[in-house]
């Protein structure tokens, strides 16, 4: 059966891509003419993405029959040892697929070709592109991109429209108005809590609090790498998301507690566009519905309404807006054969044809999301193989996707990738810092004190 599926998709494919793809200009053409077979490294490594990005390739193959393209998944986590492997062999595939960050870090050690994707971000139309994810793949000197962004998610601060609106109050698209709910809707007397942020020194916290320091314009190092933790801007961020987990549910907390939004005890809480299906489905709802995870949480049966009364705030603003999310480019690794230049090219402006990119994009509903903005209100985009996205509707889905315009990260500062600042994050320093201040009572001058020594100790 899931063969039969494939194969009609396959046709189905061919026949959607077939007038726009033959009417390809005469410059791919000829750039491809002779036969050529290239390498495409993806990160989605499950079995049923595998199949899928298959399907894409097989219908791109049967329009363009002198190009063959090898699928080879390669653990997300290995990407950067294999390039560095493939790289000493020159072994390298024509292109591959994986996280944005990893590929600025490619890209500054000179094994992409960047001239490649520039072009076909011209080609496409940089306008097309939400401006975001485009600034975290901008060169350093802003002449081109290290890769093309593909698809990603988008963090924001989901709330009850409903609540907000009966109670008069601003949706928490700034610190004024966030704190303002957070404490308005505070009452643990009767087990509802305003807000929730990450306060266990784990991930989640840090997810939480970079789009509050960024808009506020604070960041871990300058350009010039140089350490700027402990500056005033950041420590009114550090206040401020200390004063906001004074109405979060009691005791330190992850992401698990979005359990109180989902049995209606929360206002609001922060998280990625992965909790779509929990909001809209009682299947996905089902592990949040219960008092196994928190004792003053006794169980709630589905509110099919939730999703309706549920908006998205995907930025945040003080000084300037920002937003949080994680990005997944396509790049071209250098090669000796411009044939597989030209016939990586002529792939990856297939990928972002509307059939094809939509296709891919179906395969995680809400966890990967466009880079392209008039995909996010396109009608076969909105009708994912679950019905998710029916439940929140056009307006809703393209307000969500919003979020990618002001994408920004701690890692990259005006196009140069600060390797220390992933490595900070890998060592959950900062969320340390928040357990200590909101959970120890340790002061925000001190926190702040011994997070700048560790971040230093990494440096040196």
């Amino acid at each position: 059966m899931k063969r039969k599926i494939l194969t009609m998709l396959v046709l189905t494919l061919f026949a959607l891509s077939s007038a726009g793809l033959l009417a390809q200009g005469q410059e791919e053409a000829a750039a491809a003419a002779k036969p050529v077979a290239i390498e495409f490294w993806t990160t989605e490594t499950q079995s049923d993405r595998m199949a899928t990005i298959q399907v894409l390739i097989d219908t791109f193959t049967a329009l363009n029959p002198d190009i063959t393209i090898n699928l080879i998944p390669v653990d997300e986590n290995a990407l950067a040892t294999q390039t560095q492997t493939a790289a000493a062999a020159g072994t390298l595939p024509a292109l591959f697929e994986g996280p944005a960050e990893t590929a600025v870090s490619f890209g500054t050690q000179g094994v992409l070709d960047i001239q490649a994707t520039r072009a076909v971000v011209d080609k496409i139309g940089k306008d097309r592109f939400y401006s975001g994810p485009l600034k975290v793949l901008e060169t350093t000197d802003k002449s081109s991109y290290y890769a093309l962004p593909y698809h990603g998610w988008i963090q924001g601060i989901w709330y009850r429209a409903d609540w907000f609106e009966e109670a008069g109050l601003n949706p928490p698209n700034t610190w004024e108005d966030t704190l303002k709910a957070a404490e308005y809707f505070y009452q643990p007397d009767k087990n509802q809590y305003g807000i929730l942020v990450g306060t266990l020194p784990e991930a989640y916290a840090e997810q939480c609090f970079t789009p509050i320091a960024m808009s506020n314009g604070a960041a871990l190092f300058d350009a010039d790498k140089n350490l700027v933790f402990n500056s005033p801007e950041m420590k009114e961020a550090v206040e401020f998301y200390a004063e906001l987990a004074k109405f979060n549910p009691p005791g330190p907390q992850t992401w698990r507690a979005r359990d109180y939004y989902l049995q209606g005890k929360m206002a609001m809480f922060f998280y990625s566009t992965y909790i779509m299906d929990d909001l809209a489905m009682l299947e996905a709802a089902a592990g949040s519905l219960t008092g196994d995870n928190f004792g003053d949480l006794s169980g709630a049966d589905f509110d099919p309404e939730l999703v309706k009364n549920t908006r998205i705030a995907p930025i945040m603003t003080n000084e300037s807006p920002a937003g949080y999310g994680t990005v997944v480019a396509l790049g071209f690794f250098q090669q000796d054969d411009p044939a597989k230049t030209a016939a990586a090219r002529k792939f990856i402006e297939y990928l972002y044809t509307p059939n094809a990119y939509i296709t891919f994009l179906h395969m995680a509903p809400g966890g990967m999301n466009p880079m392209l903005k008039e995909i996010a209100s396109n009608p076969r985009f909105q009708n994912d193989p679950m019905g998710l996205f029916k439940s929140y509707g056009p307006e809703k889905m393209a307000e969500i996707i919003d979020g990618l315009e002001n994408v920004e990260t701690f890692s990259i500062v005006e196009g140069v990738r600060i390797e220390e600042a992933s490595e900070i994050t890998a060592k959950q320093i900062i969320p340390q810092m928040l357990y200590k201040i909101t959970q120890e009572g340790m002061s925000v001058d001190a926190g702040m004190r011994w997070a700048e020594a560790e971040m230093r100790k990494l440096i040196d």
